[in-house]
């Protein structure tokens, strides 16, 4: 059995096949060469990181409510993640407007004019019958000429009114429109990830602020048990030497060592300060905002005994930055397919219907109309090397596109390795300074036992006070360091946005 196809058809069909046809490369999503296990150059002290699933709220792991509550007023409120978001709308918006030039474009169009043909002008090239009276001609019965009128009043004016239909539609052989709208997707998704980004990096430094608050009231607390047993040491050193047991030297060393461990207040409380208007910054509230959620202090927050990182193979998914990277290479590889499209024909359909008259009353008769349609093609001939150079440049910045991304995930291997790193470091610091604090408190007590009893140098009760003081602020830092170091982990990790948007 044969079938014939009709010329119509057989036309539809040749230009859907063509209009199939997209130009210029496809897009492959890149190999992930991600290693089998994390990097750990230095080996962890006590909590480690394992390759359990990773908690898109990590910061529950601190188990701080103070913390998750702030971490939650930062993603409904934050400026800076309500500008992320909006700059996400202008990209879905421009992908939209993109995606308009795949559909046919139709105008209504409706207007009157009130006009007078020159006698001299090109209508006179009409002509008309020398018997036509004006008020034949006006009527539409007669063309325009100098045989219109006699004398200097040439034609007579006339109406116009009319109204009508146009469309048009760009049949995308090439793939031109398409190419342009998967590049305009892509850099959707690209600000999309942007967005998440930001919020990631606001998840951490809520966690850093935060952390670094609690670090600093508890200096405070330290400075002022120091203060105590300073002033202890004073009343000690003023009874001693009333009772002609010590000197005014001992006296003298006393109270200055209590003056000293006094300077150490305002700065801390400085920084509390700031900390608290850094954390009300970030919630989008006036400084002082959060004095009477913060002020009171609390621990810092400690690390679990096991951190979950994920594996190694969903960092490149996971990580906003990376995802980002991807989207604009897929753009610019889209955007080398709509440069090689401008060097084809593009052909547009389009067609007009409208009702024309020169009264009123004729604007309903089916007689008044007048209509075109066609198809139209136009062909680049001569550009000056306009899309030879814009050629070049499109493969250029798809070549930087790939570098990029390149460099985007090695920056994150790194940030991941220093961060474990600097986990463990801190750790082992964390270790040895609570060692060195159990020994300073043994050291102070014998000394003041030492120096009560007249055994001892009271040089020797200041040196263990001061030893005491230094390495006790040296352990809260540290405890710091071990949780600031988790959220350095987890924001390299690129966690904290899913399911926070």
């Amino acid at each position: 059995m044969r079938f014939s196809l009709s010329p119509r058809m057989a036309i539809l069909l040749s230009v859907t096949a063509l209009s199939a046809c997209t130009v210029g490369p496809d897009y492959h999503k890149p190999t992930d060469n991600s290693p089998a296990h994390y990097h750990e150059s230095v080996a962890p002290a006590t909590d480690r990181p394992t390759e359990a699933t990773l908690d898109p709220q990590w910061w529950h792991l601190y188990n701080d409510p103070v913390l998750t509550q702030l971490e939650a007023d930062v993603v409904r409120s934050n400026l800076d993640l309500r500008t992320a978001a909006l700059n996400l709308a202008e990209s879905q918006a421009e992908r939209r407007i993109a995606s308009a030039a795949q559909m046919p474009r139709l105008d209504g169009a409706a207007s009157y004019a009130r006009e007078r043909a020159s006698t001299n002008g090109i209508l006179g090239l009409l002509g008309t019958t020398e018997q036509a009276s004006p008020g034949d001609i006006a009527s539409g019965a007669q063309g325009f000429g100098p045989a219109a009128a006699d004398g200097a009043k040439g034609n007579p004016a006339f109406n116009l009114p009319q109204y009508g239909l146009s469309a048009s539609w760009e049949v995308d052989f090439w793939g031109h429109v398409r190419r342009q709208v998967e590049a305009a997707t892509a850099a959707m998704h690209a600000t999309e990830d942007m967005q998440r980004n930001v919020l990631v990096s606001l998840m951490a430094e809520t966690a850093q602020d935060y952390i670094a608050l609690r670090n600093v009231q508890a200096q405070i607390a330290i400075t002022q048990q120091s203060i105590e047993i300073a002033r202890h040491s004073v009343d000690l050193t003023t009874l001693r030497f009333t009772q002609g047991t010590a000197t005014k030297l001992d006296v003298a060393y006393s109270r200055g060592q209590m003056h000293s461990f006094e300077a150490r207040l305002p700065p801390l409380k400085s920084q509390s300060v700031h900390l608290i208007n850094a954390l009300s910054f970030l919630v989008a509230r006036e400084p002082g905002a959060l004095a009477s959620m913060l002020n009171k202090p609390g621990i810092i927050p400690p690390v679990p005994t096991n951190i979950p990182t994920g594996l190694p193979s969903q960092l490149a998914d996971r990580r906003p930055d990376i995802r980002a990277a991807r989207e604009r290479l897929h753009a610019a590889t889209a955007s080398i397919g709509v440069a090689i499209a401008d060097f084809y024909p593009r052909v547009t359909l389009s067609g007009s219907l409208d009702i024309q008259a020169l009264q009123f009353s004729g604007l309903g008769s089916w007689a008044s109309r007048q209509y075109g349609f066609g198809p139209t093609m136009t062909l680049p001939l001569f550009e000056g090397g306009r899309l030879t150079g814009q050629l070049h440049l499109r493969k250029a910045q798809q070549k930087e596109a790939a570098i990029a991304l390149q460099k985007t995930i090695l920056h994150a291997w790194e940030e991941i390795d220093d961060a474990m790193t600097d986990l463990s470091t801190a750790q082992e610091r964390q270790k040895r300074l609570e060692e060195s604090v159990t020994e300073n408190e043994t050291a102070v007590h014998i000394a003041q036992l030492q120096y009560s009893q007249g055994a001892g140098d009271f040089l020797n009760v200041l040196t263990a006070q001061s030893a005491l003081l230094s390495t006790r602020s040296a352990l809260s830092e540290a405890r710091a360091g071990v949780s600031v170091s988790m959220t350095h982990l987890y924001r390299a990790l690129g966690g904290g946005w899913e399911g926070s948007l």
